[in-house]
Order: structure tokens, then C-alpha cells, then sequence
């Protein structure tokens, strides 16, 4: 049922978008993000739907879109770089076949991220991709969200729509995933014109938010609680009443504590020493490694490099024989071939120093437009765009809570974190468009000066 029921809906969406043209971009991003052909086991599996998607709609755009005043914005200009070096890189890789294997859908979330912001020309496009994304993770995370209601999860132990542990079905990275989601989803609650905000808007969006918060501890995935926290503080800029948002802080962290189960709390105890857990001592121990590895490879190695590597660590074990007794036992570990675990070790290893210059100079220049966009209407915005300065808001708080989470999970080409960017670079251009078409309402008004008496 559940098959019949995915396939009729990735149709109807596809079809859909022969009369509405921007719906492919909205049924690539959901295809990408649901991935709903791993979730079926039908026709979905057996054609390339994701690439039907993409097609169709850069198609589409071509044949039917307006394209007067495009301009690449100097993020766009980086994407393509990061591109072209990634296809370079990829053509002397150390591990031609796996290189290849992850090419094969890198290359397509960097051309989207750099496709969309071509497409987003209206708000109402922009409001519908944020709202596409949204709603597609929150199929994964309220099943998980129910899930860990009723069983409590655990490490590699919840199980979301399929029995997969790659992309966001993966728990560190829809973790760090769901909690980017939480200030878009309040924004769309708060500022929606798709879908107005009413009691069950709001909901909604409180439901899908608890499921979000709920994630890091139904994978008990220590990069959710450090993401989670991460946003918190950001949050506190935003809110206009600093002393209750601290106070219902206070009181929520007071009754959750006790009902968090007990295999959370003794894997979050880890974070404070990494030698007491094998692994994020493995973690460390690689990223030791990436450093020495690029130090003789500064191009990087390709995707997948870390398929090379050997590491040894030592591990503590503590065993208590009294209050003041306690015998440290060590371990000697060694390991081959361990993943990164964290997106700047990935690009330093897989894509070396320029590599991993482009790839932040992208994300910095994201934090910084949204920055400079959140403060240019933060106070008396035009007539109609009370919305921007917040959306620039939660844009900028997802992107950060990206940046947080990628320093402990290879996310460094995760399609959705290239949506937010895409999704970004879109909301410059707009108001990039709508100032230079009729730039007097976005000035600033000057203060009258007062003559000298």
C-alpha cells in the first residue's frame, strides 16, 4: 500500500509540473531529501526518478521561465568552482571506483544548488522550496519523533522509513538536519502565505519542532545535543523577550532531564572525555591522520580517500572499587579505513587545502549576506517585507547549526545543506532584483537635519 501510495504521489508531482513548470524543482528537492525510491521496493526502484526530476526541470526552465535579469551572484561563482575542482579531483583520485561511485550524486547537489536560485524569482517560490523542505524531512523525523516516544530509541537503534544507514536516514546526520529545520519551520508558522498561520499552522510546526528536538536523543546522537544547544543561543538574538525565553529554558531543561532514558545521558557523558569512547576516540585519531595526509597530498586525495588510512589509539576504561578506588584500564585500538566524521576533515582529505578554501569561503559568505540582509530591514521594512529579515534570520541560523554539526558528521556535500544554500543564494538575488527595479523604498530614510539656532 505504502508502495502504490509513494509511486502515485511522485507521479502526480511530476506531472503536476507540466502545467506548473517550478513544481520539478520542488519534486527534485523532495525526491532528494525523502528519497522515497529506497523507501519503496516497486518502479520507483527502477527507473532514475531523481534524475527524471532534475532533468525536467532545468527542462522546463529553459523552455518556459523567464530569464531577464539573471545574474550569478559571487556564491554562485564559487559553487562553480568547487564544481569543477571536485571533478578534477575526482578524475586523479586515489580510489578511481569509489571516487566515482560518490561523484555520481555530488555533482548533481552542487549543479541544483547552483541551478536554484535561477528559478526563485518570486516569494512565493521562495516560501514553497523552504516549505518542500520542511514538510520532506518532517516525514522522517515525526515517525522518528513517535518512535522515540514509545521506545526511547537508542545508538544505531531507531529505525526511521527504511532500514538504511546513508543520506538522512543516518542518525548524526538527520540530527544535525532536524535541528537546522526548527527556525524554518517557525518561520514559515509565523510569516506563511501557502499556508496561512492559524491554531493548526502552529500546530503543526510546535509538533514537528518537539520531533526535531526529539531526534538527537532517539539516535542518541551526541553532534544533535551540541547543534540543539548551538541554536538555542542563536535564538536568544532573535526573541524579544530574552528573560522568559531563559526562563522557559530553565524550566523545560528541569522536567526533561529526568525523563531522558539513561543510555542518552552515558553516551552525552562521553563528550566531555573522547578517550572514555571508542568512537570518537577513532574520530580524533582519523582526524590526526587527514592533518598528516595533507600535509604530502595538498590537492587532496579524492572522494573517499580515507579508505587508505591506518590509525592506533589508546583507550580508558574506568573501573570504580570504592568511592576514592578507581584502576584505568588501557586499551591499544587500531583501525583501517575509518570515515572522516567530520566535514572539514572531508574536504581537507578528499579535496585538499584549495578544496576546503572554497568550501568554507561558501558557507562564510552565506553567514555573512544573511547578516547583512537580516540587518538592512530588521527595523522599518517596507510595506511587505516584514518577512525578510527573519527568514534571513532562520537561514543563517540553519547554516551555522550545519557548519556546528559538520564538525563531528561528513556532511560536507549533503544535498540539503546545498538546498540552504541554494534557497539563500535565492533570497539575495530577489531583493537584489526588487531594489534595483524600485530602489527608493529600500533606503533608508535620513533624519532631517536640525538647523543651528
Amino acid at each position: 500500500m505504502l508502495n502504490l501510495f509513494l509511486t502515485a504521489f511522485v507521479t502526480a508531482f511530476l506531472l503536476a509540473g507540466v502545467r506548473r513548470p517550478f513544481l520539478f524543482v520542488l519534486a527534485y528537492a523532495y525526491i532528494d531529501i525523502v528519497a522515497p525510491q529506497k523507501v519503496t521496493w516497486g518502479f520507483l526502484q527502477s527507473v532514475p526518478v531523481s534524475l527524471i526530476a532534475f532533468c525536467c526541470a532545468f527542462g522546463a526552465w529553459m523552455v518556459a521561465e523567464d530569464k531577464n535579469g539573471i545574474r550569478l551572484s559571487p556564491r554562485q561563482f564559487v559553487l562553480l568552482l568547487l564544481l569543477i575542482y571536485c571533478g578534477l579531483t575526482t578524475r586523479t583520485a586515489d580510489f578511481p571506483v569509489e571516487a566515482a561511485e560518490k561523484w555520481g550524486w555530488v555533482w548533481k547537489a552542487l549543479i541544483f544548488a547552483l541551478f536554484l536560485p535561477l528559478t526563485l524569482r518570486t516569494r512565493l517560490r521562495i516560501e514553497a522550496l523552504a516549505l518542500v523542505m520542511v514538510l520532506s524531512v518532517s516525514v522522517i523525523v515525526i515517525g522518528g519523533g513517535i518512535k522515540t516516544l514509545a521506545s526511547g530509541g537508542g545508538y544505531g537503534e531507531l529505525k526511521l522509513l527504511v532500514n538504511d544507514n546513508t543520506g538522512l536516514y543516518e542518525g548524526s546526520i538527520i540530527s544535525t538536519v532536524a535541528i537546522c529545520v526548527i527556525p524554518l519551520a517557525i518561520w514559515l508558522a509565523r510569516h506563511g502565505t501557502i499556508f496561512r498561520p492559524n491554531w493548526m499552522v502552529w500546530a503543526y510546526a510546535i509538533g514537528l519542532c518537539f520531533a526535531c528536538v526529539l531526534m538527537p536523543v532517539g539516535t542518541q546522537a551526541r553532534t544533535g545535543l551540541v547543534c540543539f544547544g548551538v541554536l538555542l543561543v542563536m535564538m536568544l538574538r532573535s526573541t524579544k523577550r530574552r528573560l522568559l525565553y531563559v526562563s522557559l529554558l530553565g524550566a523545560g531543561a528541569m522536567i526533561a532531564l529526568p525523563l531522558l532514558p539513561s543510555s542518552f545521558n552515558e553516551r552525552m557523558s562521553t563528550i566531555k572525555n573522547h578517550k572514555a569512547d571508542q568512537s570518537a576516540s577513532t574520530r580524533v585519531a582519523v582526524w590526526q591522520w587527514t592533518i598528516e595526509f595533507a600535509k604530502d597530498h595538498p590537492f587532496g586525495g579524492g572522494f573517499d580517500a580515507f579508505r587508505q588510512n591506518t590509525v592506533s589509539y589508546d583507550t580508558e576504561k574506568a573501573d570504580y572499587a570504592g568511592d576514592n578506588n578507581a584502576v584505568i584500564e588501557t586499551e591499544r585500538i587500531e583501525e583501517r579505513g575509518r570515515a572522516y566524521h567530520s566535514s572539514y576533515f572531508e574536504m581537507l582529505g578528499e579535496q585538499g587545502y584549495p578544496g576546503l578554501a572554497l568550501w568554507l569561503l561558501l558557507h562564510v559568505m552565506g553567514v555573512i549576506h544573511m547578516e547583512i540582509i537580516r540587518r538592512q530591514y530588521a527595523k522599518n521594512p517596507p510595506e511587505g517585507f516584514a518577512w525578510v529579515t527573519p527568514l534571513a534570520d532562520a537561514l543563517q541560523q540553519a547554516q551555522i547549526v550545519y557548519l556546528v554539526g559538520g564538525a563531528f558528521v561528513g556532511i560536507a556535500f549533503q544535498p540539503f545543506c546545498y538546498m540552504l544554500v541554494g534557497l539563500q543564494c535565492g533570497l539575495s538575488a530577489y531583493i537584489g532584483r526588487i531594489r534595483r527595479s524600485a530602489p527608493s523604498p529600500f533606503r533608508s530614510a535620513r533624519k532631517p537635519e536640525i538647523a543651528a539656532t
